[in-house]
């Protein structure tokens, strides 16, 4: 059952991210351009002021993609010895595109994940609550 759970909840947080949808309501646009999340969704209102992904997808994409294309670019260097220009025109949109494009999924599925998971700093959310003129113990996690 819990692992059921777990897999529905991965599911989910996968499918929001990759689509840019709110994760409260599912209907609304989680981004207003390209990387840049908006600050309230226009479907539900939910407030994305908990999303902090930072790094995070910068990391990912560098981890998941870069590091394998470096990879089979070092592979092709060695056993093909093409000029380097050949490179200029293969290797290098490859790495970019490659990098780039996952930037918003990823950023997607972090902000999704952190809604979900309702993800925040230890101990942070009553001088967050104290901040913004809240009680001590309230849960303003999506507020």
């Amino acid at each position: 059952m819990a692992s059921q759970l777990f897999s529905e909840t991965f599911r989910r947080i996968i499918r929001l991210g990759w689509n840019g949808l709110c994760p409260r309501c599912e209907q609304g646009r989680m981004f207003r351009s390209w990387l840049k999340v908006v600050d309230r969704c226009e479907h539900c209102g939910l407030n994305y002021r908990f999303a902090a992904p930072d790094d995070g997808p910068a990391f990912f994409s560098l981890c998941i993609v870069a590091f394998p294309l470096a990879f089979l670019i070092v592979w092709i260097e060695v056993h093909f010895e093409p000029p380097w220009w050949v490179h200029l025109f293969t290797s290098v949109p490859v790495m970019v595109a490659g990098c780039l494009l996952p930037l918003r999924p990823i950023k997607g599925w972090l902000v999704a994940s952190q809604y979900i998971n309702r993800a925040q700093e230890h101990g942070t959310r009553g001088l967050w609550n104290q901040l913004q003129g809240h009680d001590k113990n309230a849960d303003t996690f999506d507020s």
